[in-house]
This record gives structure tokens, C-alpha cells and sequence, in this order.
């Protein structure tokens, strides 16, 4: 999947429209992705549709985040959990 192409999905899956935050949103993917990297899933996993759900989550937690008290969601940590262990696509 592309970075263009994860983009419009979670722009979607956040109901968000137009492009104003687009180069904000890129920040909180890469920093997404990076994240599930160092905790060992595979780049093909990341790079798949199997990851959209939980990179949506990830970028939707960094998103509403409070001063100083960004958190990632248990859902999130559930399923880096789960990806870790898938095999690829």
C-alpha cells in the first residue's frame, strides 16, 4: 500500500476531509509505522491492509492527545500484538 493510498484511509477512517492536515497526519503515520517496526512486525505486515485498522488507531490516538499525556489505546497494543506474531502477506 502506498503512502498516498494509506493516507486517504485514514483520513477516511477519521472523518477527516480536504488536505490542510495532510503533511500532520503523515508525521503521526510515520511515526505509527516506526513504532510497529521497533516492535518487531514485519515491514510487509505494516505495509498491508491487515495493519490499516491498527495504524488508523495509532494515528487516532497521537491525534487526541492532551499536553503531555499522549497515550496509546489498548486496542492499539492488542493488535501490535497480534501483527507482531503474523507471518506476511
Amino acid at each position: 500500500m502506498t503512502n498516498a493510498e494509506l493516507l486517504t484511509k485514514i483520513k477516511s477512517g477519521l472523518g477527516i476531509t480536504g488536505t490542510y492536515q495532510d503533511d500532520t497526519l503523515q508525521v503521526y503515520i510515520n511515526e505509527i509505522k516506526a513504532y510497529l517496526a521497533s516492535a518487531g512486525v514485519k515491514q510487509s505486515v505494516i505495509e498491508s491492509e491487515a495493519a490499516v485498522g491498527c495504524i488508523i488507531r495509532g494515528v487516532a490516538d497521537l491525534w487526541n492527545y492532551g499536553s503531555g499525556s499522549a497515550n496509546l489505546s489498548p486496542y492499539f497494543v492488542q493488535r501490535l500484538i497480534q501483527l507482531s506474531i503474523k507471518q506476511g502477506e
